[in-house]
């Protein structure tokens, strides 16, 4: 036993020092590459030309094309193009996640979002595009912003970094706040915005946003969603701006107008509006980030009204355009992912409808990633996957695209050109485009951000207030039902014995008494949340809401026994449609929000805020009818239980 336990004591230590020993190799191996890199660089500095100062991004001691504020872009870009070496042209067309440091210092090793250090992406493999997960506070942000910005103006000719994002505003936000969390304000889902009908209202968000993410360094937007939400058990709906053409197509001109302004410039933020051409109508709901989802079906042959809202986005000139992971079944030429289809880049957003400005892949299309041999993100290259990840870049950019979004594989794109299946010429195409944006976002004259000034820009109190205000404005009163005198029950008298569940009970105590038990109150508020089935696959499928949208038991019976022992006000966020039909029946007042803090709810419940919104989709009466409606066709299941703009008001409330 003493001998067992001596040799289990060693085996210990020998595992420890291993994992000690591996520690220090890994450290001092990127403590060496990155060395290596920096040692490289060389300062770039501002020089007085004859009229003004510019930056020598290329250390040549005189004054390029490119470096010159007062020539017209095509004549920058076409300066530098030419300067430019294969690496860096081909360093430009990827798109990949970047970690930040806390304290604003860059990453100078390997971290979950990216298996490169800053140093290794930038320097050696030229990337000058990311896009932002977690992030720290909004000054450390634009701290490590300027950081990254100085490092890249120090190399070979100082091309600046572009950093991008997913949307952050939402109080929820896709794929959880936990990665996509800050301390920027806080409105509506973008399908709440859409439930307020107001434009204007977008347009100004859009301000807000814009001032707010250069505050930070982030100049490209991952958004708006032209995809417009016909299917009612998509995951992403609470992305779009609903399932009307029409009413997303006026939101997604403002919205893109909001960020970009008249024209691109350096004091926008530019749009990649997403995902061509409509991501909406996915096969029995599913998404396609996940190889189940991965087909588009047209059953009501309406491929045509999904391109509505892209074309509200062309006319307002959105920069760049995201295609999606879908494979459009049977309305091309092959059943390829979007990306890889030239009939949808090439023929129909290139030729047909004039599109000159950057494709961007969705992430990940081309190869995901793994630890260990464990998918933690598949790959979504959906009809090709038989091909090689080197054959998948081929057919990418033999689509038309000119980026490929979350991969970093350079490598292999540098020798499919030096092999010759890939032209040069193609590839100055795809570049041009690429930098033509940077030069208009003002990036090659002054990259960087005054990082001391971005918590007075980030979620000042002004910006916060009318997030508020949306918030409001985007909540729809569904059902108001009568008392036995004849009165509306809602707005409730305020002072009221009130339960209530999942409301902070400090918020709750300012408008009613809050109790602890149902049968001391005299009203019970509930805030619930749509339907989902949990699914347990990789990282992105365990954070998606999809599947069925009727409540199940248990819950719903103990939702229904809570209503028939007080009269129960219910605000269910809707993230998707909700089949619910014996709620509706019984609930005294029905609310839905789509993002809203709970002081938002109860300034409409208890009559401080007349309620406004109208629903940006239908609620189904059930799921057979869900079943039976067709994935690309808005509002058509049968007998509906609210329409598409149904909204209710106070009519005794100015």
């Amino acid at each position: 036993m003493k001998r067992l336990l001596k040799v289990s004591v060693r085996i210990f230590f020998a595992v420890i020092a291993i994992l000690l020993i591996g520690i220090l190799i890994f450290n001092l191996a990127y403590g060496i590459i990155n060395y290596r890199v920096k040692s490289h660089l060389a300062e770039a500095k501002v020089l007085n030309g004859k009229h003004y100062m510019y930056r020598d991004l290329n250390k040549n001691g005189r004054l390029d094309v490119y470096e010159d504020s007062t020539k017209n872009i095509e004549e920058r870009v076409s300066d530098l193009l030419q300067q430019m070496n294969l690496v860096e042209k081909v360093g430009l067309m990827w798109h990949p996640p970047i970690g930040v440091g806390n304290d604003g210092g860059l990453l100078g090793k390997p971290s979950i979002f990216s298996f490169f250090s800053t140093y290794d992406m930038l320097i050696n493999k030229c990337i000058t595009h990311y896009n932002l997960f977690t992030i720290p506070k909004s000054e450390k942000l634009a701290e490590w912003y300027n950081n990254l910005q100085k490092i890249a103006e120090q190399t070979r000719l100082g091309i600046p970094v572009t950093i991008s994002t997913d949307p952050r505003h939402g109080i929820n936000n896709f794929i959880s706040n936990s990665m996509l969390g800050s301390d920027f304000s806080k409105w509506p889902e973008p399908i709440g915005l859409a439930a307020t009908g107001d434009s204007s209202l977008v347009a100004e968000f859009g301000k807000i946003a814009n001032k707010e993410y250069r505050a930070v360094g982030i100049r490209s937007s991952l958004h708006p969603m032209a995809d417009l939400a016909t299917e009612p058990r998509w995951a992403r709906i609470n992305g779009t701006f609903g399932e009307d053409a029409k009413l997303a197509s006026k939101m997604i001109a403002a919205y893109i107008y909001g960020f970009q302004g008249e024209q691109l410039s350096r004091n926008s933020v530019a749009c990649m509006t997403k995902h061509w051409p409509g991501g909406g109508p996915q096969g029995k709901g599913e998404d396609a980030h996940f190889r189940y989802g991965a087909d588009q079906v047209y059953p009501g042959d309406n491929f045509d009204y999904h391109i509505l809202p892209f074309l509200a986005a062309f006319k307002a000139g959105t920069a760049m355009i995201m295609p999606y992971y879908g494979v459009p079944m049977n309305q091309t030429s092959e059943n390829v992912g979007m990306s890889f289809n030239k009939t949808i880049i090439t023929d129909l957003l290139r030729n047909k409808y004039g599109y000159d400005g950057v494709v961007c892949t969705d992430w990940s299309i081309i190869e995901g990633i793994s630890i260990l041999g464990y998918d933690i993100i598949e790959a979504k290259s959906w009809g090709v996957d038989s091909l090689s990840v080197k054959d998948r870049i081929k057919k990418v950019i033999d689509a038309g695209a000119d980026q490929f979004g979350g991969n970093s594989n350079t490598e292999l794109l540098l020798e499919l050109v030096n092999e010759g299946k890939i032209s040069e010429t193609r590839i100055n195409e795809s570049v041009r485009r690429l930098l033509r944006v940077k030069f208009k976002l003002g990036l090659f004259d002054d990259p960087f951000v005054n990082s001391q000034a971005a918590p007075n820009i980030v979620g000042k109190k002004e910006f916060t207030d009318k997030g508020k205000l949306a918030q409001r404005k985007s909540i729809v009163l569904l059902k108001n039902a009568m008392n036995a005198d004849s009165t509306f029950v809602l707005p409730l008298k305020k002072g009221l014995k009130i339960y209530v569940e999942n409301i902070d009970i400090a918020t709750a105590n300012s408008y009613g008494n809050v109790v602890d038990s149902v049968k001391d109150a005299e009203f019970a508020i509930l805030r619930l949340q749509a339907p989902f089935e949990q699914r347990n696959g990789d990282l992105i499928e365990r954070m998606f809401h999809q599947g069925s949208l009727d409540f199940k038991e248990p819950e719903l019976s103990r939702i229904l026994k809570i209503m028939e022992k007080v009269p129960t006000i219910i605000c269910i966020y809707l993230d998707r449609p909700a089949v619910m039909p014996g709620i509706v029946s019984k609930t005294a007042g029905l609310l839905c929000d789509f993002g809203a803090y709970n002081d938002a709810v109860l300034d409409i419940i208890f009559g401080n805020f007349n309620p406004s919104g109208k629903l940006p989709f239908e609620i189904p009466s059930s799921m057979e009818t869900v079943r039976n409606q067709k994935e690309d066709v808005p509002y058509d299941s049968e007998k509906p239980l609210f329409t598409f703009g149904f909204g209710l008001t106070y009519k005794n409330i100015q």
